[in-house]
């Protein structure tokens, strides 16, 4: 791999995980396919592009699950799952870090700064990139290059994480290298090549 100046990593699914059993077992319990709605383009996109608050993303999924008497306590089930740091990426990004500008390039909500105190990450990146803050989405070019501006280098010079290959796919379309997080071992090239 080539040598790189800055990485840019996702947040949900490297660094944050959920716990995904608990949503499908709110799924089966109250019958609702919870997960499908509320992650559906017309109800996310709203709330991470910045134009809806993630209380009215929770409500409007409530309101796609068609009037259903118990969407109202599946919905707040599924808002209350757990969510955790993965403890060996975020040692290996903090390591990473003291080397090169590290960036969060996030779809998130207007709560992004609540979740990152509740997790203990305000000060782990020099920069977050919410995209309800921007008003774009990955895998939107731009903020693959408000990003780059961020950490004030050229995009050929970053390396770019995610889980989701569309997201890698696009920032490798910038010239990037592109890292598909499936798991730590997908990171050991960060440690050895910085």
């Amino acid at each position: 791999m080539q040598r790189f100046e800055a990485v840019l990593c996702d947040l949900d699914g490297v660094l944050r995980q959920f716990d995904h059993d608990r949503q499908r077992e709110i799924e089966e319990r109250y019958g609702l396919p919870v997960l499908a709605t509320a992650f559906a383009p017309e109800q996310i996109r709203p709330a991470i592009l910045g134009q809806a608050t993630a209380e009215q993303w929770l409500a409007s999924i409530t309101a796609a699950l068609g009037g259903h008497p118990d969407a109202a306590q599946a919905v707040d089930a599924f808002a209350a799952v757990d969510f955790w740091v993965d403890e060996k990426v975020r040692e290996l990004l903090t390591e990473v870090r003291t080397r090169v500008p590290l960036v969060l390039v996030t779809n998130a909500m207007d709560n992004l700064d609540v979740h990152l105190s509740r997790m203990r990450l305000t000060d782990f990146a020099d920069t977050v990139i919410s995209s309800a803050a921007v008003g774009v989405a990955k895998p939107d070019l731009r903020i693959y290059e408000i990003a780059a501006e961020a950490a004030g280098v050229a995009p050929d010079r970053c390396v770019f994480i995610d889980d989701r290959p569309e997201n890698v796919a696009a920032a490798q379309s910038l010239g990037m290298v592109g890292i598909h997080y499936r798991g730590i071992d997908d990171l050991a090239v960060l440690g050895a090549k910085a």
